[in-house]
């Protein structure tokens, strides 16, 4: 039995490697170009009708119009900035209002402000919990909260917070498509679709080779992707021909993805002329259509015919005919679904979390001589963000960023303080934020201060004298976090990973249950339940949206125990000892898709003895986890082909026996 010890893989690279090394996303220039317009023209604005105060505040909506943009269509991209801009200028509107009613020199001026930030930091984390647009609207809260507690107020005193929210339409207008999307390549959902095809393409010709395994992982972002561009229909509204199209091509994706993950999990590869179909239907779909043939080629498993039936049906819907896919009408899981209710157990207890912070913070900055007190809650809001990543990383991230980002503001200051010229440097700032956000959180914080700290140069609030000790605030804020929110709050790191592995493998074992057609019918999550009629039993759930569900599921999971392999001792051991579980789930999923095929195209009747295996292993790996008792040992991994003649799900069934035989 292989032990942990003797898996390379998680010891070729040290934690702090990982934490420093920059993801390589492709360059947003739309987003690039619509971050610099929407800064460059509040500023510019300001400065022609002699009102720079307000046009600070529109460049700033602008920015956090931009920290939440993306490439979608209008129906999505829309709520999403405009959640988060509304609670951004509810903040402002607080903060602005403890400043202008509380002003300086009282004597409980802190105290007042202070509890005020902390009763904010508890709505902005419970809100936080709820979900993504929770998430964003929650950060956006207080960190807007706590600039309108310092920075200097516009005249009149409320008018910052409108001026923001016409600094975010005004990014919002950028971003609408001129008069639809008249070329299909324009289009978002086609663009996601199309790297789709082109991730499974790279996932066919990476088949029977070590990396087949990360090219899946590829694959299973790209179709995240995807999905988050295809939000169910709007009740009671038909979708347009174009979405129903795309939707259909969308779900003929899905099916091939299946069919290439029971091949992947066979260690068989297929020949390259029909590895090379996924990017051909890539390079249709950017043309709006087309038609593409399918080699005739002699599949000779049933998981190769699953495969060979996928690509032509996928052929069928990109060419813009009817085909076959035997899917059912509910859609995907919403990608914006509650996580937890506003005012549930772990929103709760996320938002004492932030609100404990902030209380030291501000107890803190009033017993300190800070020259700029809403540095320090403003930089909490920001690291404390689990949703978001490692607070850890976070935190050493945001202090090693500040210091890079203040060397860069003095150098640049010492050249130039014309208000043009700074304008000019603000806007290129802002447009590096879309790539340096999805580098790195360091890269970020080295491009967002020299943002912020030129717009107070730019108001008159600073010098660059003042500068430098915004990196103690930085240090100061960082600390706060790692003892209090981390180190000290009773919440471990093993409730970050471990809960994402129960997920994954409740979504395997509803996923298994539909392929092997045993136990009582599934519900489909987040799908709204159709009335029952005396006549007409209640429809049984697709199983290509509960496959889909289980791969995200795994997506997610592996993406928490890859972060806590980036921290230090104990997150990162635990991460460790977590991984193999996390490939023995991925693997799984394979191995289903393979059982799949078997039983649709190689005459294979379910083993009620097989599935109960499974079964039994799973319940024992999320006992485990609930129990916090990672696996001492991983599964062999294979190095030939899978003999179709055998059972894939007997085949998993021992190597997840083989795992949990370690377990201590």
């Amino acid at each position: 039995m292989p032990s942990r010890s003797a898996d390379p893989v998680r010891r070729s690279t040290p934690w702090w490697a990982r934490a420093a090394r920059p993801a390589r996303p492709p360059l947003p220039l739309a987003l690039m170009v619509r971050a610099a317009v929407g800064m460059a023209v509040p500023l510019a604005l300001g400065q022609l009708t002699h009102r720079l105060d307000l046009g600070i505040f529109a460049g700033l909506g602008a920015m956090h119009a931009t920290m939440n943009d993306r490439v979608e269509p209008t129906r999505l991209r829309a709520p999403r900035i405009a959640s988060a801009v509304l609670a951004s200028a509810l903040g402002m509107l607080i903060g602005s209002a403890l400043q202008e009613f509380h002003p300086e020199g009282l004597h409980s001026t802190a105290l007042v402000i202070g509890a005020a930030l902390t009763a904010t930091a508890f709505v902005s984390g419970a809100l936080s919990a709820t979900g993504p647009r929770g998430s964003a609207a929650g950060m956006l809260l207080l960190v807007s909260a706590a600039l309108g507690s310092g920075m200097p107020l516009a005249r009149p005193w409320w008018a910052a917070a409108p001026m923001m929210l016409a600094g975010a339409a005004f990014v919002i207008l950028l971003g609408l498509p001129r008069s639809g999307y008249r070329r299909p390549r324009a289009d978002p959902r086609n663009r996601a679709l199309a790297a789709a095809y082109d991730a499974l393409g790279r996932t066919l010709a990476d088949l029977g080779t070590p990396q087949g395994a990360t090219s899946r992982q590829v694959l299973t972002a790209r179709l995240n992707q995807l999905q988050d561009l295809l939000p169910p229909p709007r009740p009671r509204a038909p979708e347009s021909p174009r979405a129903v199209r795309l939707r259909r091509m969308y779900e003929a994706a899905l099916a091939a993805t299946e069919a290439a993950s029971g091949l992947l999990w066979a260690w068989r590869p297929v020949p390259p002329e029909v590895a090379a179909v996924p990017g051909r239907l890539a390079r249709a779909v950017e043309r709006g259509g087309g038609e593409v043939a399918v080699p005739d080629w002699q599949p000779d498993t049933p998981s190769r015919q699953a495969l060979d039936v996928a690509l032509r049906a996928a052929a069928e819907t990109v060419a813009g005919r009817a085909a076959v896919l035997g899917t059912a009408p509910p859609p995907p899981p919403d990608p914006w679904r509650l996580r937890v209710r506003l005012l549930s157990r772990g929103s709760v207890r996320y938002g004492l979390r932030v609100a404990l912070c902030i209380a030291v913070g501000s107890a803190a900055t009033a017993s300190l001589p800070l020259s700029k007190s809403y540095w320090v809650p403003m930089t909490i809001a920001f690291v404390l963000k689990p949703d978001l990543g490692s607070v850890f990383l976070r935190a050493v991230s945001r202090s090693i960023g500040t210091v890079l980002g203040v060397a860069v503001t003095a150098g640049v200051l010492s050249l130039t303080t014309d208000a043009w010229a700074l304008t000019v440097i603000a806007a290129f700032c802002v447009a590096l934020l879309p790539y340096a956000t999805a580098a790195h959180y360091g890269l970020n914080t080295v491009v967002m201060t020299p943002m912020a700290l030129i717009l107070l140069q730019l108001g008159g609030q600073s010098s660059a004298a003042e500068f430098w000790p915004r990196v103690l605030d930085t240090a100061l804020a960082s600390a706060i976090v790692l003892l209090f929110g981390y180190l000290l709050w009773p919440e471990r790191p093993r409730h970050r990973i471990e809960p994402r592995l129960v997920d994954a493998a409740t979504a395997l074992r509803a996923y298994l249950a539909s392929v092997a057609g045993g136990g009582a019918p599934v519900t489909a999550p987040e799908a709204p339940s159709a009335p029952e009629s005396p006549t007409t039993p209640p429809a049984p759930v697709a199983e290509v949206w509960l496959r889909r569900t289980a791969y995200r599921a795994l997506a997610e999971a592996r993406q928490e125990v890859q972060q806590g392999l980036a921290e230090p001792p104990p997150t990162g051991r635990l991460a460790e000892q977590w991984l193999p579980a996390t490939a023995a789930l991925e693997r799984l999923s394979g191995a289903v898709a393979a059982y799949a095929a078997q039983i649709r195209y190689g005459g294979r009747v379910p083993d009620p003895g097989e599935v109960a295996r499974v079964r039994r292993a799973l319940d024992d790996l999320t006992a485990a986890a609930r129990e916090h008792r990672p696996p001492t040992r991983s599964a062999a991994r294979p190095t030939r082909p899978h003999d179709p003649a055998r059972s894939a799900l007997g085949r998993a069934a021992d190597e997840l026996e083989t795992l949990l035989g370690g377990r201590g």
